[in-house]
């Protein structure tokens, strides 16, 4: 196999991993000591259906809500699969869900910090210093997080999983045969990871809110609500140009993400690597030929 030239995006799951290439998308969940399972489907990406959205800085806010859509949706499946104890997420539930998860995540990494400002200003009265610090506590929020998230002994092996994504997608990037053993030297660090892309958020919204001033709390609230939506889509075009060149400032760009990622991701066993292979060959099969596409 040549070196891979198709982007493939993925993500760690209950007992296994979702792969995504283009409109395919596969999850491959380990059941029990046994098979591995594959469920297949497909996904009409909007970009896809209006070229508009395909535009920079846009393809990256539509990037941004349809990996969270595709995200839960995919956790959905395999706890309704792996566990049994739950029944998928279904009509109503999963918008509800993803608007709940998005507000508790504004509400701690954007509203608490410059609420907080308010209290912890003092010596500090140019906008831009405000601004910095408001981003710092942020950072320190947000990593925080991270880390506490990293030492929950239940997470760990969802952290395997998404190292084993990263093996799996390196070893195809790489143009190596989609096996264990050729996938098992790989790094579980990736450049495209999502860890990078909310570090990198977490970097342009303190750059972009700086630039509005210090006005009261409730326009500073408004303000950084209505700028979400730009800030991920040129954290997207960042992550989209560090996972494609390779030079000595997309290294810096990256290098901090790379180490955070150092806490979401963990050494696999062999026998997720090849779970997370068997989601990415899903993904990669031709229809017709059922064997891999010429890459």
């Amino acid at each position: 196999m040549k070196n891979a030239k198709v982007s493939v995006g993925g993500q760690a799951v209950i007992e296994g991993v979702m792969m995504r290439n283009k409109s395919r998308i596969a999850i491959a969940l380990r059941q029990g000591e046994g098979n591995i399972v594959v469920l297949k489907s497909t996904f009409s990406s909007l970009g896809d259906r209006c070229f508009v959205f395909k535009w920079p800085v846009l393809r990256g806010i539509v990037s941004f809500f349809e990996a969270l859509i595709l995200g839960f949706r995919s956790i959905s499946s395999s706890a309704a699969y792996v566990l049994d104890e739950e029944e998928e997420l279904k009509g109503w539930e999963l918008p509800l869900t993803i608007v709940v998860s998005l507000a508790a995540g504004i509400s701690l990494f954007i509203l608490l910090p410059t609420f907080l400002m308010k209290y912890l200003h003092q010596g500090l009265e140019r906008p831009l210093l405000l601004n910095l610090g408001e981003g710092g506590l942020r950072l320190f929020i947000f990593l925080s997080y991270i880390y506490l998230v990293s030492r929950w002994k239940e997470i760990n092996r969802v952290f395997q999983y998404h190292g084993a994504e990263h093996k799996a997608i390196a070893c195809y990037e790489a143009g190596r045969p989609l096996t264990v053993e050729d996938a098992r030297p790989f790094s579980t660090l990736h450049r495209r990871c999502g860890t990078n892309f909310l570090l990198i958020v977490m970097v342009i919204s303190i750059v972009l809110f700086s630039f509005f001033g210090w006005p009261v709390l409730w326009q500073r609230v408004l303000l950084r609500l209505l700028l979400l939506p730009l800030v991920a889509g040129l954290s997207y075009e960042v992550i989209r140009i560090a996972g494609r060149k390779d030079n000595f400032v997309t290294r810096i760009v990256s290098q901090p993400g790379l180490w955070l990622q150092l806490l979401t991701t963990k050494k696999p066993a062999d026998d997720q690597v090849e779970v997370a292979l068997s989601a990415l060959k899903a993904v990669l099969l031709d229809d017709e030929k059922g064997e891999l596409p010429a890459c």
